[in-house]
């Protein structure tokens, strides 16, 4: 240990981590500044003098300002114990060059570290930490590897790097009058122009006085005792800080090349992750480009006009549109002249972060001409946002919408390429459009028309070298001047791992946590990593959204808690294990609402040998992510432990969203209606509501034919609506029972879903109507269930169907009448009936399981609503008959049975129940748990995306009650939909 001497003022170093103490501070002889000054007036005079270093003292009852000596230095929120303090460092002043002179290390102390320098700390996030400073008290730095600010932006400097989202959108919208300060010249901006802009930005907020440039972190570890972050850095002193924020971009990382023999290459090798800023004169050169991504796809025209020749090696083709740049459109500066603010508070809660409202009618809704007038219009637009939203509903999430509109872009690549076989190799066809990042072109794919370019199909001859003078692949060698990589980065979490290691309580390491994947709260907290804080990270919207947008939301979102934190005394923040575990399981059912599963990316890391491949941005939306955001603030900050001093702590435990995305979005929705209960409608005005209510859903799609007509009911005819396969027959018949509580809905209420099992089944359905409530009470609806079974499978031929057993389902009190018809067949001597089909049915009278209460409100189906159509329908004497409480009935013998029930429905524990006597009766029995599913889901079809998996169950079912019974078994049980 060792103590350097400056007058009065004793700085001593301790051990090798060169932490600063300042010691016996009442000794200090130095004027001593009046207590009422305060903080302003004492960085006022420090300003002024800055020869004078402050030091806030607090404790002992008293807070002082003390100046003294000749260290230069701003110490602020020092605790004093006794005569030793902690001494914490502004990073932007150093100690003068006595005390450097001595050669001794030193920690810089401060409250908050800022890691990056590109869009996400250049501008709004520093502007709001330094705005926030008094009321925070918050000394911050921020630590960029690059020389200057910019990020992806500074080393992106390839030629045509231009942004693919409208700059106008792709701008900070914090401060009104920065927006009217900068006007951008095209609607795609270039890097240049960007970069210039950032620059611009970090000179008006005048940011660049609290960046360390030229820094690289090199590791971070928390120290438990101190509750603060150390991070130890290449150049500089080491920082101690209680908050730790990364920063450090989503495409940030630049991913090596993975070929045998780069550095036996005698020519030049660049990358397009790191341009040289001075630029490449490819004149006369032979140039080889490997990779076709976003950046190949901006570069490869202009590199073609400069170079002799140029060789493009693509293993895996790309979807690309025209850019169509220019000024920006006139429609677009109209509404941004028009309402500037409306438009940006549209953008932050849309799905993309862009304020443009997605396609609400289907592909099958439109003919070929008018869909394809719908591409031409947005392809001549050159809007990629548009291009992926605004077709038709169902492109990102119905996997043969999608394919209309990728044999769309497939003819325009066949035109514009004139050599049959070099197209069709830029074709793609191994991945949705859209599941991949489509580019933004101009001229890409009229550039393999040059006479000077060849394109190389890595799928038929992969690389095998690259050599001293060029690149042989197993099929022949190319003689190369320069070699070009656009082969991209290690998105997400690449430059966050390369602080390495990142160590968190009890010494984990952050690579050991995501040894099988990136996991978080949010995308921007981490469990057992107290103070961390990704911006964009992996869990948020990130890359799948305008970035600018999910930028500035995070930053609100994080100084917000950082404030909040320290105005109720908390000192650290983190998630629980339980909010992060339901994070990720939210991811993944979002995950199954897109087509982005459907492809290898480097959205699920699958561009990087041996990264674990899991879908790392959060793919349900902008919006959607920041109401959840909200919720959890909303609810006492669900899902987060803070803690303080003298053992303040604060933990609200549990998941933030256990609903599946798009029942949750469907359920706001409702809720926003603020309609009223239903059962305050009386029967026929909640009839009405609901046929109303179902003009607004999605048509149901096309089946083979569609026929109506009537068949004798248990006392007069009831109308049915028949459903064929477009498949050649004779097929199975199912007779289909609607749902409503015996008092609502008719044979056509539930079109789409018997639509949609008729596709996926290749059966007939038959929907029959039954009579309702309260004109015709119990037991009129389950006889006529049993009459209407009864002729259809007298006339099953007629109908075109196989002859055998008839299979029964039903949803709801459909299922109910369904499970009922099954006990009255075998009572009467038939039909003979081949399975049921059971989906969230009614099985028994009783309320009292846990469901009801559980799920009592807030769900659509409520209990009071079923209390209401227990009354309307069934008299309480009546209740425990075996023809409307089915689980009270005799069991034995009958058809094997599928049943579907939802985690947050009231009927859920009456239909495990009821699956659970079937079982123990002998009955073959499979059942379908939906977890985060609700009453309805698997009817409204086309909305909750999430119920495809469960038709799909129930599809399988029904075939599997069709087999012989040697060829068939029980369906397994499963614990999810989709």
């Amino acid at each position: 240990m060792s103590e350097l001497v400056e007058g009065d003022l004793i700085v001593r170093r301790e051990g090798s981590a060169g932490i600063i103490r300042l010691n016996r501070p009442k000794a200090i002889n130095a004027m001593t500044l009046e207590m009422s000054m305060g903080i302003d007036a004492a960085l006022d005079r420090f300003e002024a003098d800055p020869a004078v270093a402050v030091v806030v003292l607090e404790g002992a009852g008293e807070r002082g300002l003390c100046a003294g000596g000749d260290i230069r230095g701003l110490y602020e929120s020092s605790k004093v114990n006794g005569d030793l303090g902690k001494v914490f460092w502004r990073q932007e002043y150093i100690m003068n060059a006595r005390i450097a002179a001595f050669g001794k290390p030193y920690i810089a102390y401060m409250d908050g570290l800022v890691m990056g320098g590109g869009v996400g700390l250049s501008a709004h996030g520093r502007h709001r930490i330094v705005t926030e400073k008094t009321r925070l008290a918050m000394p911050e730095v921020g630590l960029g590897f690059f020389p200057d600010v910019g990020g992806t932006w500074f080393w992106n400097r390839y030629p045509g790097a231009r942004c693919d989202i409208q700059t106008v959108d792709y701008s900070y919208t914090f401060d009104p009058e920065l927006e009217t300060a900068w006007q951008w010249s095209e609607k795609y901006a270039t890097q240049p122009e960007i970069l210039r802009y950032l620059g611009f930005v970090a000179d008006r907020y005048d940011l660049r006085r609290d960046i360390r440039f030229g820094t690289r972190v090199l590791g971070a570890s928390w120290d438990e005792s101190k509750e603060r972050w150390l991070l130890t850095t290449d150049n500089g002193p080491a920082v101690s800080c209680r908050h730790y924020i990364m920063a450090t971009g989503c495409l940030s990382q630049p991913k090596p090349p993975e070929f045998d023999g780069v550095h036996d290459f005698k020519g030049a090798i660049y990358f397009t992750s790191r341009w040289p800023h001075d630029g490449v004169d490819l004149k006369g050169k032979r140039v080889a480009v490997i990779g076709t991504g976003s950046s190949a796809i901006q570069s490869i025209p202009i590199i073609a006009e400069q170079a002799a020749q140029l060789t493009v090696f693509q293993r895996t083709p790309n979807f690309a549109l025209p850019a169509h740049n220019g000024p920006l459109p006139a429609d677009r500066a109209a509404q941004l002249a028009q309402d500037r603010n409306g438009l940006r508070e549209q953008a932050r809660w849309s799905l993309t972060g862009v304020p443009i409202p997605p396609a609400t009618e289907f592909s099958w809704q439109m003919s070929e001409s008018e869909r394809r007038a719908r591409f031409e219009k947005l392809w001549a637009a050159g809007d990629l946002v548009g291009m992926l939203t605004q077709l038709w509903a169902d492109q990102g999430v119905d996997a043969d919408g999608n394919a209309l509109l990728a044999d769309l872009i497939r003819e325009k690549i066949r035109e514009i390429v004139k050599d049959p076989e070099t197209a069709e190799a830029l074709t793609p066809h191994d991945h949705p459009f859209g599941a991949k990042r489509p580019c933004l072109d101009t001229n890409y794919y009229a550039t393999f028309n040059r006479p000077n370019v060849t394109l190389v199909n890595l799928r038929k001859e992969p690389i095998t070298s690259i050599t001293a003078n060029g690149i042989k692949t197993d099929k022949r060698s190319f003689d190369i001047d320069v070699i070009v990589f656009a082969t991209g980065f290690d998105a997400m979490t690449g430059a966050i791992r390369a602080v390495h290691p990142i160590k968190g309580r009890g010494g984990q390491s952050l690579d050991e946590t995501w040894a099988n994947g990136p996991e978080t709260y949010l995308g921007l907290t981490v469990a057992g990593f107290p103070n961390l804080f990704l911006i964009t990270g992996p869990g948020s919207p990130s890359v799948l959204s305008n970035m600018a947008v999910s930028i500035e939301q995070h930053v609100d979102f994080v100084v917000d808690r950082l404030a909040e934190m320290r105005e109720a005394g908390f000192t650290t923040i983190e998630p629980t294990d339980t909010a992060q575990a339901g994070w990720m399981r939210h991811m993944a059912d979002c995950a199954t609402v897109t087509l982005h599963r459907l492809a290898n990316t480097w959205y699920t890391g699958a561009n990087v040998p041996g990264k674990p491949q899991t879908l790392m941005p959060y793919t349900g939306g902008v919006g959607p992510y920041r109401g959840i955001c909200n919720e959890i603030v909303k609810r006492g900050m669900l899902g987060f432990k803070l803690a303080g001093p003298n053992g303040a702590a604060q933990c609200n435990d549990g998941e933030i969203v256990q609903l599946q995305p798009d029942v949750r979005l469907v359920l706001n929705m409702l809720a926003e209606m603020n309609l009223p209960p239903i059962e305050s409608m009386g029967a026929q005005g909640a009839r009405d509501f609901i046929t109303e209510f179902n003009k607004t859903r999605p048509p149901g799609r096309p089946v083979g034919e569609v026929k109506d007509g009537t068949l004798p009911g248990a006392d007069g005819p009831l109308a049915y609506r028949l459903y064929r396969p477009a498949t050649p027959g004779p097929h199975p018949i199912v007779v289909y029972f609607h749902g409503g509580g015996w008092v609502l809905g008719d044979e056509q209420s539930d079109d789409p879903f018997c639509r949609d099992m008729c596709r996926r089944s290749n059966m007939i359905f038959i929907s029959v109507n039954y009579r309702h409530a309260p004109e015709h009470r119990f037991p009129a609806a389950a006889e006529d269930g049993y009459a209407a079974t009864r002729w259809v499978a007298e006339h099953a031929a007629e109908l075109g169907g196989r002859e055998g057993p008839v299979l029964v389902a039903g949803w709801s009190a459909g299922g109910n009448i369904a499970a009922v018809t099954c006990q009255l067949a075998r009572d009467r001597g038939g039909p003979v009936i081949g399975g049921q089909l059971l989906v969230c049915p009614v099985t028994d009278c009783s309320f009292d399981r846990p469901s009801y209460t559980e799920n009592a409100a807030g769900y659509f189906l409520t209990r009071g609503l079923m209390f209401w159509f227990w009354d309307i329908y069934c008299s309480p004497a009546d209740r425990t008959d075996p023809r409307v409480s089915p689980l009270r009935g005799q069991l034995k013998g009958l058809p094997p049975a599928y049943i579907v029930t939802c985690e947050f429905d009231p009927l859920r524990d009456e239909g495990v129940a009821y699956a659970e006597a079937l079982a123990t009766a002998g009955v073959p029995v499979g059942q379908l748990k939906a977890r985060g599913h609700f009453h309805s889901s698997f009817t409204m079809v086309d909305i909750v995306i999430t119920g495809v998996g469960g038709r799909v169950q129930m599809a399988e079912a029904l075939q599997a009650f069709t087999q012989p019974a040697e060829d068939s078994g029980s369906p397994e049980i499963n614990a999810a939909a989709s």
